[in-house]
């Protein structure tokens, strides 16, 4: 398996996934040109995607995906109460397919498992990705963490967690109060504290990648949340497994082995 965090953040965020020849993206929130430029910059195109699954209804995660599907036509995939709050963006897929929250999806060679997290979205969702060898994990906008987010995301080999915020920047910088309890709350976005407890949770020796996502722009600072996270691993020293994702560039496409 092989991923790429093509973008993370409040101006777009998807994800590239690859498996014995079957290529899909976990949301789609930027243009159709320039997730081709993104893919091209990892020597990929999106002539090889065969699906689009969508964690929310947000414009961040979806604004591309009704484009992508019809240019490739290839099948976009979303819970009932995504599609309602998507409205036009989401409303001439070229073809729609929907699915149950927690239900597994069975896509050519991968099982796509989706699991609640808890984001002021309708149905707001995170994926395990299985290809029967490993398994990636992606847990991004959610303002807390269940047993159930737990569960779903442990003995994966790749993880893709929420380093949204670091409070004292939230509390100091230029958001409005009614905008910072926002992000706090626990329908908003995990700080980089509380996406380090979550990581120390799931932390195993078979774990082979961390990507740490959806940081902001003005809330936070890579070197921040990757310290954070660096100091939770065990043993102390594994911080080469880190990767911190970003808003303008892709990451480069890791490779589980």
């Amino acid at each position: 398996m092989r991923f790429s965090v093509l973008g993370s953040g409040s101006g777009g965020n998807c994800v590239y996934i690859e498996s014995n020849n079957t290529a899909l993206l976990v949301d789609s929130g930027f243009s159709g040109r320039e997730t081709a430029a993104r893919l091209a910059l990892i020597d990929r195109s999106v002539e090889s995607l065969a699906a689009v699954f969508i964690t929310h209804e947000h414009q961040d995660h979806i604004s591309g995906a009704g484009v992508l599907s019809r240019r490739c036509r290839i099948p976009l995939f979303a819970n009932e109460r995504t599609y309602q709050g998507a409205g036009k963006t989401l409303a001439k897929p070229f073809r729609r397919d929907e699915f149950q929250t927690g239900e597994p999806i069975c896509f050519r060679n991968l099982e796509i498992r989706s699991f609640a997290i808890s984001h002021d979205a309708g149905d707001p969702v995170g994926f395990i990705v299985d290809d029967g060898v490993h398994r990636l994990g992606i847990c991004t906008d959610t303002g807390a963490v269940s047993r159930l987010i737990r569960r779903r995301l442990s003995d994966c080999q790749a993880l893709i967690l929420e380093f949204n915020h670091d409070p004292l920047l939230l509390k100091n910088g230029p958001y409005p109060v009614a905008l910072q309890q926002r992000v706090r709350s626990s329908r908003g976005h995990l700080s980089n504290g509380e996406g380090a407890e979550l990581l120390a949770a799931l932390d195993h020796e078979g774990l082979q990648q961390v990507v740490l996502a959806h940081l902001s722009e003005t809330n936070n600072l890579p070197e921040l949340a990757y310290r954070e996270a660096a100091a939770v691993l065990q043993p102390i020293g594994r911080s080469s497994i880190l990767d911190c994702a970003c808003q303008t560039i892709p990451t480069r496409l890791f490779e589980l082995t």
